[in-house]
């Protein structure tokens, strides 16, 4: 009777977390094409630091109004790690590709990050995914991979080394930020993180913006404005808060649905082609998210 009323507890727990995750990645599949906005009027260093500062106001005044505690001293590390890849390192790598790369290939890194938060989350947290889990994950990763190589025609960009080094930093800071999350609300998580960039921000945001040249359009203000507040800070306070609930394994393997979310924004938001092979890859990876979240975690 104790298992049974265990698990009915927990039931909810993991749908509403699972449902708060996929807010998330909804929310993350929206960052490209709105940085690809963004860099239409703001050059890269620009971009990236005035989201952070912006993103840093914003939560700022809710852990204010909302009368945060500042955190312990024992979490300023795992929250350094957060700002370093989730802040700093993701925005600014990512960005620097896209001057090079289309939002389609870039996708390539959101296809592997959930693999790659999975290992950092063994690692770090110490759960341990059961072998369907690990089989889920593989064959959604190369779905992902094989059908954005495939859609670029097979060749590398510039960009590449950018991508990878944002994939590493994201999946640090993503299984971080997960893992602090079950001290934490979410929302005091990147809350917390950001302003610790801040100092750091205001004056990169300030030099960036005098070498850089500057064209406000309405789609500059819109990107810059989704990056900071939608991707920067409420895509991240209900990503956090999922994770918390669900595991950073199993709310990773939400984010192999990104790339294909991706590609629809940048149909509707750039003009760009959806390709003949999105549906097929999209039922794909579905089953796999789907395996995933069944699959069992100690």
């Amino acid at each position: 009777m104790t298992v049974q009323n265990s698990a009915t507890a927990e039931a909810p727990i993991a749908v509403g977390g699972t449902a708060l995750a996929a807010l998330g990645v909804v929310a993350f599949s929206l960052t490209f094409p709105a940085t690809a906005w963004g860099l239409e009027g703001f050059g890269p260093w620009s971009l990236v630091a005035v989201r952070c500062v912006l993103a840093a106001l914003i939560a700022g005044a809710a852990l204010i109004a909302l009368r945060a505690p500042v955190p312990e001293r024992r979490q300023w590390a795992g929250l350094a790690v957060v700002a370093g890849g989730v802040v700093v390192g993701f925005p600014l790598l990512t960005t620097l590709a896209l001057q090079t790369s289309t939002t389609s290939h870039a996708a390539v890194v959101v296809g592997l990050l959930p693999l790659t938060t999975a290992a950092f989350s063994v690692v770090r947290t110490g759960s341990r995914p059961s072998r369907t889990f690990w089989v889920s994950a593989l064959a959604g990763a190369a779905v992902v991979i094989i059908f954005t190589v495939e859609q670029s025609g097979g060749a590398l960009s510039t960009g590449d080394m950018y991508l990878f080094g944002a994939l590493l930093v994201c999946a640090a800071g993503y299984t971080e930020g997960g893992r602090l999350a079950r001290e934490m609300p979410g929302w005091r998580v990147i809350g917390w993180a950001l302003i610790l960039c801040l100092p750091l921000a205001i004056p990169a945001a300030a030099v960036a913006l005098a070498i850089e040249p500057v064209h406000v359009t309405a789609h500059s203000i819109a990107g810059v404005a989704w990056v900071a507040a939608g991707s920067q800070f409420l895509g991240l306070v209900v990503w956090y808060r999922g994770m918390a609930d669900i595991g950073v394994a199993k709310a990773s393997q939400l984010q192999l649905g990104q790339p294909l979310l991706t590609l629809v924004w940048s149909v509707v938001l750039l003009g760009e082609r959806l390709p003949v092979a999105a549906p097929v890859a999209a039922v794909a990876v579905l089953v796999c998210i789907a395996v995933t979240q069944r699959s069992r975690t100690r």
